[in-house]
């Protein structure tokens, strides 16, 4: 179902998420997405083949999280604006909603696994940690798993006889497998080379005598080793198996294709800002590439009819659901956004290699231009060639940007994403200090009109970039960011105070001086451009404790700023914020930077002589 374009004296902004949406096993025309309704993420259900499509969830501040069944149960995640709830299911042509598990406590999801027969696997984190819970939808779930280690579940095998657990991807428990009644079959570790899970084989078709064909076990995995990511598969008995014809040398994730007559897997690759897709067919051992335009594939998935679905973008133009087939997917946007901009690609060298900048530019004024450096998040991120509400607004005002993929990004490989040589957070400000000297001196950019933005990890680098290198930055806006390390990390979750622990090598209380090194808290007082901070009220990744530690020492130093605060978590599903956002952060930029030049004035017509 696609959402009806603005009527006149409507709102002026929708809401697009960029994940695929979820078909039916049982039939491929029927699938299940995360869409615009009103400005906020709703689940609609749409069929195809019918053209007939409707918004199954209507909540006040939207729904994020969706699946589908073999049974077409659709199931949704139902949250609290803390970010707690559990998941309920209804029928997907109409019917009530109602509890998927009963017996399953409250708490942020975990992942969800489902196989045949409506069973379901379920992982829900709480402050007591992780609890994975086993059961028939619309019965009573049973605790196979409690553990107070970071983890999530991965899948459930499609017979139900083995669960899978991912842990982080560097630890002792990189996977464990569980038989329903909690017993471990099997750890893989990945402390000497980090492994990935990525989900159970699909089951093999019954064969055309009168008994059904013997099942398998197969885990798709991903292992990193010797600077490459290596295609795997698991089986009970048998171990881990790498293959030695299918690895990458950037970061890259697989899917089985649905269907129960081969081993095909489609591979998602990001590389250098960009993606491309691959096929691997296990039997044959062959690898080959599937067309897609140049840019970014922001999710990918093969359908259970053998097409491929993806989501294409680029710098200029908004994402778009496509698939290979041509047939059409449902969630695609009619809002005409105006593209603004000329993009390019820049490579500063740097002590660990060249450091790659996506820069656009307005099209439509002459240079050198005010810049903004958006900073992306992460930090096991990267930035794309893909469309980006805030460049294309920063562009369209006359502002150039620059996206930096600093050392720690991903999409560059191993050595790049673990390259920290100058200290947590010091070694990214180090290159964006290299990129935006890049810029100055290429005529991008123009001294005395510097900008930095982020958001996350991204406003984390905004904070210790401007207290660090306070004569390099005439403004910032840092949005829902980690400012005090310590006291994150005491108000935050288990997973990320596993990852602080990974990166910092070790707690605050084993390493203080590595979190006081790198806490923007520990600068605050040196910063002397104007200063933008959004927070929010409800975040549990960028706690408000922190933002409160760190505006304090705003305040002891009389460091100017201005702060904003959103009654929302760090991921809002409610657009009217994230346009609340854009638009606050544009005004204040607008004052912290010099004017933009007037747009050039077209040539005029030659009089007709």
């Amino acid at each position: 179902m696609t959402p009806a374009p603005p009527k006149a004296g409507a709102r002026a902004y929708g809401v697009y998420r960029p994940v695929l949406p979820v078909t039916s096993p049982r039939n491929a025309d029927r699938m299940v997405y995360t869409g615009d309704a009103d400005g906020r993420c709703e689940i609609f259900a749409w069929d195809r083949s019918s053209g007939v499509g409707r918004q199954l969830t209507d909540r006040p501040h939207g729904t994020l999280l969706c699946a589908i069944d073999e049974d077409e149960a659709v199931w949704w995640f139902d949250e609290d604006r803390d970010g707690r709830g559990g998941w309920r299911t209804q029928d997907f042509d109409a019917g009530p909603d109602r509890p998927a598990l009963a017996g399953v406590p409250c708490g942020r999801p975990a992942g969800l696994a489902l196989a045949a027969g409506g069973m379901a696997a379920v992982g829900i984190r709480s402050s007591e940690g992780l609890s994975v819970h086993l059961g028939r939808r619309g019965g009573t779930g049973t605790a196979v798993l409690r553990t107070t280690d970071p983890g999530t579940l991965c899948d459930l095998a499609p017979d139900g006889g083995l669960l899978a657990v991912s842990g982080p991807a560097h630890s002792a428990r990189a996977v464990t497998l569980l038989t329903p009644d909690g017993t471990t079959v099997a750890v893989i570790p990945g402390t000497a080379e980090r492994t990935w899970a990525l989900g159970f084989a699909p089951a093999l078709a019954p064969s055309s005598g009168p008994r059904p064909a013997p099942g398998r076990t197969l885990l798709l995995v991903m292992r990193e080793r010797a600077g490459r990511y290596h295609l795997g598969t698991w089986a009970p008995g048998r171990g881990l198996e790498l293959l030695p014809w299918c690895s990458f040398d950037t970061e890259t994730t697989a899917r089985w294709y649905p269907g129960p007559d081969g081993t095909r897997v489609l591979l998602r690759q990001d590389r250098h800002g960009r993606s491309r897709l691959f096929t691997a067919d296990l039997d044959r051992c062959e690898l080959s590439p599937v067309p897609t335009p140049e840019g970014s594939i922001l999710d990918a998935s093969p359908a259970a009819d053998g097409d491929v679905h993806f989501i294409w973008t680029d710098a200029v133009n908004v994402p778009r659901a496509l698939s290979l087939s041509g047939a059409p997917l449902p969630g695609q946007s009619r809002w005409r956004l105006p593209r603004f901009g000329h993009r390019q690609d820049l490579w500063t060298p740097g002590p660990d290699g060249p450091v790659h900048t996506l820069v656009t530019t307005p099209a439509d004024r002459p240079a050198p231009h005010p810049l903004v450096l958006l900073v992306h998040g992460g930090p096991a991120d990267h930035d794309r060639d893909a469309y980006d509400p805030m460049v294309q607004a920063l562009v369209g005002s006359g502002y150039a940007v620059a996206r930096v993929n600093y050392r720690g990004s991903t999409g560059y490989g191993p050595r790049w994403r673990s390259a920290y040589s100058e200290g947590v957070g010091h070694t990214q400000v180090a290159d964006l200090v290299r990129a935006r000297a890049d810029l100055l001196d290429r005529g991008i950019g123009r001294e005395g009109a510097v900008g930095l933005c982020g958001t996350s990890w991204g406003g984390y680098l905004t904070l210790l970039a401007m207290g660090t290198r306070p004569e390099l930055w005439d403004t910032g806006v840092a949005v829902k960011p980690l400012a005090d390390c310590v006291t994150a990390f005491r108000h935050s979750t288990p997973a990320l105070q596993a990852l602080d622990t990974a990166l910092f090598g070790g707690t605050p209380d084993q390493v203080p001086d590595a979190y006081a090194h790198a806490s923007p808290s520990s600068y605050a007082a040196a910063i002397r451009s104007p200063l933008l901070i959004v927070a929010a009220g409800r975040d549990a990744k960028c706690p408000p404790e922190q933002i409160e530690a760190y505006l304090a020492v705003l305040r002891a130093g009389g460091v100017p700023h201005e702060l904003m605060w959103l009654d929302s978590g760090h991921d809002g599903y409610d657009g009217a914020d994230h346009l609340a956002v854009i638009r606050r952060s544009l005004r204040f930029l607008g004052r912290g930077l010099p004017s933009a030049p007037a747009p050039a004035e077209p040539p005029p017509y030659p009089e007709r002589r």
